[in-house]
């Protein structure tokens, strides 16, 4: 190995480059990771995941206190938002987080370049002005906002941002217009409308959350409308313009018609995320990108050049840090030798709004269409969180549970869910269907009482017609 400065390099510490490096280094191979950030962990820990939680745990805490349903559980008094400390408890969860990262590189003698990388060769990488050379590279940049055609983000403006933008807004805006209504947008409109601010949702599509189960979008839409958001859905932004400290806004239906102009104190742009693969120089190393601008992989996460690999949100498939990870350690293994697997079809997705937005596997359109060619058909339990006792109890009684099987083997194809804790909820349905678990297997499976998971337990009973508590 003395040809190599390193037996593995990742370009990039987010959560699939500083996973990877990490798992490498463990098991006994000589790792770097390129970084040009200041600190490690990438987007999520630094402007996405992390930072947006965050947020969304103090603004619901104030939301909560503000609006008077403390009150109606005895506990009065008034309150008022001090949005600098706010942020500044933002800021440390992020400080903590992003230290935590360097000193477990420290830990397992990772070496950090600090810089951007480029390639100038199959197994060269120039970091910074230097070239190191390298065994295995690994490509783990990330993805970037997916900018608008036509509208000038500008974070340091605080009028027109994206999700980075807004989660420095030195103020609660009058009214936030959001563009897109995915995940981010969703859940950084549900901050600023928990904060105090209007909350406008102009979506291109003709319902939210792209991707998730019909039924769960549509009951999502009617709990954010609840809750006093409000969505122009099959409409089209065409243009915006800053006159002063406002922006204008100019959108028309999807399908076409008369434009009409919306006036907004920040306008939020979320339409999705695109790879990073620009100035990686990827052609020096013999690769290209597809389409979609991403690097194709074999199931291995090997490129098609000998000794490259690529993980996280530059590669098919959902643009997820846990999915990133999970690629982060499985290539490491293959890297050394091992075998590792990542099951792509049981990827977790979770909204975190109040109450949370889970997934799991096949939406129950998918499910039809998938068994309907082998003439096979699903069955479908659904239990309401209203009829939960826990739920019921805290008063969070919005959302329902939603599991769809095979009708003739009873496997579980996938589970959606709205409630306060779905997210975690989620993780159940996730193991069970990893282990090939069958619908009964969860509603024989003992849950604690009173609890959140019974409505999991209720839904798959109610796949055979036999829930309890409904």
């Amino acid at each position: 190995m003395a040809d190599y400065d390193f037996d593995v390099l990742v370009i990039g510490a987010g959560p699939g480059g500083y996973v990877a490096a990490i798992r490498a280094a463990q098991l006994g191979l000589k790792t770097a990771c390129a970084e040009s950030r200041e600190t490690l962990g990438g987007t999520c820990l630094n402007v996405g995941c992390i930072p947006s939680k965050a947020m969304l745990h103090a603004s619901e805490l104030f939301e909560e206190a503000a609006s008077g349903k403390l009150a109606k559980l005895g506990i009065k008094g008034s309150v008022t938002l001090d949005l600098e400390t706010m942020h500044a408890q933002r800021r440390d969860a992020v400080k903590g987080l992003t230290g935590g990262i360097e000193y477990l590189f420290k830990k397992n003698k990772v070496e950090w370049l600090k810089g951007r990388a480029a390639f100038t060769g199959t197994d060269t990488v120039d970091v910074g002005g230097k070239t190191y050379r390298a065994k295995n590279i690994v490509i783990a940049t990330g993805s970037s906002v997916t900018p608008l055609p036509g509208i000038t983000v500008d974070n340091e403006q605080q009028i027109i941002v994206d999700s980075t933008g807004a989660l420095e807004l030195a103020k609660v805006p009058g009214h936030m217009v959001v563009i897109g209504g995915g995940v981010i947008g969703l859940e950084l409109g549900s901050v600023w409308k928990r904060l105090g601010a209007k909350v406008t949702v102009v979506e291109y599509l003709d319902m939210i959350l792209p991707g998730m189960d019909g039924e769960i979008r549509k009951e999502s839409l009617k709990v954010f409308k609840k809750q006093g958001i409000e969505f122009k859905l099959s409409t089209k932004v065409i243009g915006a313009t800053v006159n002063g400290s406002k922006a204008e806004l100019t959108v028309e239906p999807s399908a076409g018609g008369d434009a009409e102009t919306i006036e907004a104190d920040v306008v939020l742009v979320s339409i999705g995320r695109r790879p990073n693969t620009d100035g990686l120089a990827l052609d020096k190393a013999g690769l290209a990108v597809n389409g979609r601008g991403q690097v194709e992989i074999d199931h291995d996460f090997s490129t098609s050049v000998p000794g490259i690999w690529a993980i996280g949100d530059v590669v098919p498939g959902p643009m997820l840090a846990h999915k990133a990870e999970d690629e982060g350690i499985a290539v490491a293994e293959n890297i050394a030798g091992l075998t590792g697997i990542v099951n792509h079809d049981i990827i977790p997705s979770v909204v975190y709004t109040m109450p949370e937005i889970a997934g799991v596997g096949l939406t129950e359109e998918q499910a039809k269409e998938r068994l309907e060619k082998t003439g096979g058909s699903i069955k479908v339990g659904k239990f309401p969180m209203m009829a939960n006792s826990r739920a019921k109890t805290n008063h969070e009684g919005d959302g329902m549970v939603k599991v769809i099987a095979d009708a003739k083997t009873d496997r579980i194809l996938g589970v959606w869910i709205i409630a306060s804790l779905g997210g975690t909820m989620i993780a159940q349905a996730a193991q069970a269907m990893e282990f090939g678990g069958t619908s009964e297997d969860i509603a024989y499976t003992c849950h604690a009482h009173p609890t959140h998971s019974e409505a999991l337990k209720e839904a798959a009973m109610a796949v055979q017609g036999k829930p309890i508590h409904i």
